[in-house]
C-alpha cells in the first residue's frame, strides 16, 4: 500500500511557476483594465464584450463560458505580467524604488 506524502510535503508542491495560481478571471480581468483601456482589450482581443457597451459584469459572464476567450485573456495577462517582471529582472528594485522617492 502506497503512503501518501506527509501534509507538509503536499503544501510545497503547489505550482510555484504557475502565475494563475489563486487568481481569480475578475482578478485578471481588474489587472488588464490597469493597464489597458476598454478600446486597447477590444482592439488586441476582438470580442463583442470589449468592443460594445464593455463591463467587467457582461465580460466575466462571457469569458467564463467562453473557453477561447478566456485562454486569449489569460495569454494576455500572462505576457504582460512577463514583460514587466522582465523589465526589473537582474536590477536591484530597492534602489530604483527608492531613487523615485
Amino acid at each position: 500500500m502506497m503512503k501518501s506524502p506527509p501534509k507538509d510535503e503536499l503544501m510545497t508542491n503547489k505550482q510555484p511557476n504557475n502565475i494563475f495560481q489563486n487568481i481569480t478571471l475578475e482578478m485578471i480581468l481588474n489587472y488588464l483594465l490597469e493597464n489597458y483601456t476598454w478600446n486597447e482589450l477590444g482592439s488586441r482581443i476582438n470580442i463583442k464584450c470589449f468592443n460594445e457597451n464593455p463591463s467587467i459584469k457582461s465580460s466575466l459572464k462571457f469569458l467564463r463560458t467562453t473557453p477561447w476567450a478566456r485562454k486569449k485573456v489569460e495569454d494576455l495577462y500572462a505576457s504582460h505580467k512577463q514583460k514587466k517582471q522582465g523589465r526589473y529582472a537582474g536590477k536591484n528594485t530597492d534602489a530604483f524604488i527608492c531613487s523615485k522617492l
